[in-house]
């Protein structure tokens, strides 16, 4: 596994590859776990350029400690934003990626993926907020015969904060402030509401 040394390592460079892709949105958005929120970090755009995917890949990995990357037998992501960086997360990694998708609303590996009994996990997030898509996903693994062992995100907007019963190595932490539905600011509810991502309300 080699990496390159000119991979975005500070939360400032990764910040910087995603204005410099105009991932980095400002509105009125309605996030997938159903908070609210003025700004949006839109990872299909920040991942469309091979290039620069593959360079936050090499960041994910590298952020990770020794001893996780060295125990990782395949790479798992829930669809649809975990998809691309789980793949050019796995390709780093030499391993294969596979994917979760829920469409009656549980997620399952479909398309003829599977797991090896006991196979060790690393789930791949592109945005992890809440963690309930995380700990969905996780819990999906668990029951097509993996283990998840750790998870590992381009971005964790909870800083911090969130708790997904296992190791979580996001690549970098934005704190950009979310709101409950009883809790939106009056400016921000003037602004009419869109709803990005690709889960459904």
């Amino acid at each position: 596994m080699t990496l390159k040394q000119d991979i975005p390592d500070t939360v400032e460079a990764v910040m910087d590859e995603f204005r410099a892709s105009g991932a980095l949105l400002e509105g009125h958005f309605k996030l997938s776990s159903g908070r609210h929120s003025g700004h949006y970090l839109q990872c299909a755009r920040v991942l469309m350029n091979p290039a620069r995917a593959g360079r936050l890949a090499q960041a994910v990995v590298k952020a990770m400690p020794t001893e996780v990357v060295a125990a990782v037998d395949v790479v798992v992501s829930p669809a649809m934003g975990g998809i691309i960086i789980g793949h050019e997360v796995a390709r780093v990694l030499g391993k294969d990626a596979l994917f979760l998708e829920r469409p009656e609303g549980v997620f399952h590996l479909r398309r003829g993926f599977a797991l090896e009994p006991g196979a060790k996990v690393l789930m791949v997030e592109d945005v992890v907020t809440t963690g309930l898509s995380s700990r969905e996903a996780i819990a999906a693994v668990a029951r097509e015969g993996g283990e998840v062992i750790a998870e590992c995100a381009l971005i964790d907007r909870s800083m911090g904060s969130v708790d997904l019963g296992v190791p979580f190595y996001p690549l970098a932490a934005f704190d950009f402030p979310t709101y409950a539905e009883n809790e939106i600011p009056e400016e921000l509810a003037r602004v009419a509401v869109t709803k990005p991502g690709s889960r459904k309300a």
